[in-house]
């Protein structure tokens, strides 16, 4: 075992020989969205970002999938198919997978890739002047309650679905070849939350500049009035011993930093040296990078948000 729990990694990593090594990791999640097609596209992007955020190829795939006895097959066929599809654009085989009869729909997938024993990029490489470059902008969680009390704009959903929609292949394959010290996939633990297992892992602190950090279209102004998902409080609760903020930090700006996320951009720490290249190989493929904090050394607390 290369990689394992201990280092709060997105993926276990297990050497199979001197030149190959497998990533394993598992993911899936409730609707999202209203469309079952769309669902299943992010469902399947959700699940390969693990695999992309240690710098592998995901090979093949395995569908997890519960649903409602008695429910509408079509939704089920949709999903489905939205999964396959993903799945097919990334190049990963489907094996086949396994059902459930369960009140409430959930649909994702258990995937293996292969990466070089050597090339492993993990939580605990991070590097004290190493600067951190995000790949997508966050706001996800909430938007996605502002959907479910029918607050969200058709417009504003059809850029988070995009979004979510996104593989993190490009940008995996820019930071590899920029030899980036660490990564992660942000998803359900924030923004703060990922942040937080780089630096237990790198035994480092990372700074966040707030006015940096990337947000989606309507993100403050519905978490300033209140539309929040329960994760994110909970992610509040289980960060604040761990976050030193700047007073001058905004309340709702503070609440899109633990927002928990779906299939949500990578969080890359390199070089200052080499930041430049790296967020030229994103724009090449159509990818908005930013730099949004530093890896400094360890503090007070692990996570430090400037104003």
């Amino acid at each position: 075992m290369l990689v394992g729990p201990e280092t709060w990694d997105d993926a276990g990593v297990y050497q199979m020989s001197p030149k190959l090594a497998l990533v394993q990791t598992v993911d899936f999640l409730t609707p999202v969205v209203n469309d079952p097609q769309d669902y299943g596209r992010i469902a399947a992007a959700n699940a390969l970002s693990d695999v992309y955020a240690m710098g592998g190829k995901p090979t093949s795939a395995l569908s997890i999938v519960c649903f409602p006895e008695g429910g509408d097959l079509e939704i089920l066929r949709l999903m489905l198919k939205g999964g396959a599809e993903t799945l097919r654009k990334a190049g990963v085989a489907l094996l086949g997978g396994h059902s459930v009869r369960d009140r409430e729909i959930k649909f994702g997938f258990a995937v293996t890739g292969e990466i070089h024993p050597k090339r492993v990029i993990a939580n605990s490489g991070a590097k004290k002047g190493d600067l951190l470059v995000l790949t997508k902008p966050l706001g996800i969680g909430i938007l996605a309650t502002a959907l479910k009390r029918r607050l969200l704009p058709k417009a504003t959903l059809a850029l988070a679905t995009r979004q979510m929609q996104q593989l993190n292949e490009a940008a995996a394959a820019a930071m590899v070849a920029e030899r980036a010290t660490a990564a992660t996939d942000i998803s359900g633990f924030g923004l703060l939350g990922h942040s937080l297992n780089i630096a237990r892992a790198s035994k480092k602190t990372i700074r966040i500049w707030s006015r940096s950090v990337p947000l989606l279209p309507g993100v403050l102004e519905f978490a300033a009035s209140g539309v929040a998902p329960a994760g994110l409080h909970a992610n509040a609760a289980y960060l604040a011993p761990e976050t030193r903020y700047d007073e001058a930090v905004p309340e709702p700006l503070r609440m899109a930093f633990v927002d928990p996320q779906t299939s949500g951009g990578l969080l890359i720490a390199v070089a200052p040296s080499r930041v430049k290249s790296l967020l030229a190989r994103l724009k090449r493929a159509r990818i908005r990078g930013t730099v949004i904090g530093e890896v400094i050394a360890r503090g007070a607390a692990p996570i430090e948000v400037a104003a």
